[in-house]
């Protein structure tokens, strides 16, 4: 793995070789150098990389199975598991149930994701942000109205890594496919109704307060994004929200 070097430490004499090798790659999980979903390299990869048999990989995967955090690709790998499935179902399902609980959702993702854009506006690392740029102009062009929703998803998962934060990548993966449905509904009519220009505006305005190490103004583009995602929920539903009928510029958030 790119900026690893597991074989500068050894085990230790009281430690089995397989549980050290347990213990390296609970390490890389934690660091966020293997994320949730992302697939492991072979047993002799990564026998050869941590300097010791492909038994003792061998028993160290089976381990960490064991323990929930990987899990066997159909066909043969391995792969860290997602904290989706069942809690991801039970909360769509919930947020479904009733129009409130959906902009209790909206609430909570605009305290999380300010949190991830300020720190990405911290700790992103260059290459990190250009990422986040070339997703933006991607979504920018004129003749991307089918992919937009995915390039919407990537934008916000591209900011989640670069906030160096493997918590939050987890908790970002438990809800994926609810903010997955989020971002699809967003793009479609009548949510939009002609404002795709404010949502790469808003885009944009995150992109640029990371880029220029604005933590503040991370934040607020994010909280002025979601604001008006929330409005429009309400909007829909015919329930009070404050300026709804005008979307807030990033400029109104201090960016």
């Amino acid at each position: 793995m790119p900026g690893t070097d597991d074989s500068a430490h050894v085990p230790s004499s009281s430690q089995r070789i397989s549980e050290w090798v347990a213990q390296q790659l609970l390490d890389r999980i934690a660091r966020g150098e293997l994320v949730p979903g992302e697939r492991l390299p072979g047993e002799r990869q990564l026998a050869e990389q941590l300097h010791v048999s492909r038994v003792s990989v061998r028993a160290a995967l089976q381990k960490l199975k064991t323990q929930g955090f990987l899990t066997a690709v159909q066909g043969g790998g391995t792969r860290v598991v997602s904290s989706a499935g069942v809690m991801d179902g039970a909360l769509t399902t919930m947020v479904r149930s009733t129009h409130q609980n959906l902009c209790d959702l909206v609430e909570i993702r605009m305290a999380l994701e300010s949190w991830a854009a300020r720190r990405a506006a911290e700790r992103a690392t260059q290459e990190q942000i250009d990422t986040i740029g070339r997703i933006l102009a991607a979504m920018s062009e004129t003749n991307r109205d089918g992919g937009r929703a995915a390039d919407d998803m990537d934008f916000h998962v591209a900011v989640a890594q670069a906030s160096g934060s493997p918590v939050y990548l987890h908790l970002l993966s438990t809800i994926r496919d609810i903010l997955g449905n989020m971002v699809e509904m967003k793009h479609t009519e009548p949510f939009m109704e002609n404002h795709e220009a404010l949502m790469i505006e808003h885009h944009r305005a995150i992109h640029q307060a990371i880029a220029r190490r604005d933590p503040d103004a991370a934040a607020n583009a994010v909280t002025a994004h979601l604001g008006w995602i929330l409005a429009r929920y309400r909007t829909m539903t015919d329930e009070p929200a404050a300026q709804a009928s005008t979307p807030p510029s990033p400029d109104d958030a201090g960016v």
